[in-house]
């Protein structure tokens, strides 16, 4: 076997692992999609049944957008091409919402990671620093969020067990005064990548909200164009609550992708679809277990293939 065949291979069993892991963290999002859908068509489409497929559709949180330009296509598929169909136009939706981290070609490379709480934004921070530090990256954690005293204990803890330095004042101090000093400590040291953590924000709370404008507007003004990423964390159990998240997000900040958790343990992962479709805002990473290593990049094939499968 050439060198070229062993790559290839090694690729293939890693593809089937981790394909494995996503159907199982989907399973819960699978029936109520997917087997649910098929067991209203009994081999015909009338207007019965394109009914049923549309309260199926909107009742697992696919949005009424998705939802409606789905059945538009469906009532004129063959039956018998039912569920390639079906599984096509979710990948179509799906596939505009892949992107890659915007972390290469910056030094340091600056993440700002927001959400409310409950979400799991700091073991998400956690993961990431994880992620990079594997790659042979240098990594700076920024505990942004000092309203709390845990959430500074937290990311201290995640420091220490991915081995990674965290930046920290005590609780009560001005977050973008610890960003600043963190910022303008790195550009001198040389980290490759900052990942700065915020408070728990509630959404509907325009203080809060105005508070992470100045906390990017410090990071902009010290190191131009930072951040580079804004990570929006989003509980996939949170179904449609997660658009009205998202979306008052996206217009204070800008949000440039999404982390979609706790996939594993729901089944309202069709807000995934939701979310793309409606915000043409791009998920970036998506939380499929608790294990340090499930935090995984979202590929829209294998997010379809573990759907219907």
């Amino acid at each position: 076997m050439t060198g070229s065949e062993v790559k290839k291979l090694f690729y293939m069993e890693n593809k089937k692992g981790v394909l494995g892991k996503l159907k199982d963290g989907l399973l819960k999002t699978r029936r109520n999609l997917t087997e649910r859908i098929e067991g209203v068509f009994g081999g015909r489409i009338d207007a019965q049944a394109l009914e049923d497929m549309e309260e199926i559709l909107i009742t697992s949180d696919l949005g009424v957008k998705a939802s409606k330009e789905i059945i538009g296509i469906i009532e004129r598929t063959d039956p018998v091409n039912l569920r390639e169909t079906l599984k096509g136009e979710i990948f179509n939706i799906l596939k505009k919402g892949e992107a890659s981290l915007l972390t290469n070609g910056h030094k340091p490379a600056v993440i700002m990671v927001v959400g409310v709480n409950g979400n799991g934004k700091t073991t998400t921070i956690g993961k990431l620093a994880k992620r990079f530090k594997d790659e042979g990256k240098e990594v700076l954690l920024v505990a942004g969020d000092t309203f709390r005293a845990a959430a500074i204990e937290q990311l201290s803890v995640w420091g220490e067990r991915v081995g990674v330095k965290v930046v920290k004042h005590k609780s009560g101090a001005d977050p973008g005064a610890v960003v600043f000093d963190a910022i303008q400590s790195e550009k001198a040291k040389g980290a490759d990548v900052v990942i700065v953590d915020t408070a728990g924000r509630l959404h509907t709370k325009a203080p809060l909200m105005e508070e992470l404008k100045k906390i990017k507007r410090v990071m902009d003004k010290e190191l131009p164009g930072a951040p580079h990423e804004v990570l929006l964390v989003i509980d996939a159990s949170t179904g449609q609550n997660a658009i009205e998240q998202a979306r008052i997000f996206h217009e204070a900040i800008g949000v440039t992708g999404i982390v979609l958790t706790k996939l594993d343990g729901t089944a309202k992962g069709g807000i995934i679809i939701a979310i793309i479709r409606e915000l043409e805002i791009p998920v970036k990473m998506i939380g499929i277990g608790e294990k340090i290593d499930d935090l995984r990049d979202f590929n829209a094939e294998e997010f379809t293939e573990a759907l219907f499968e």
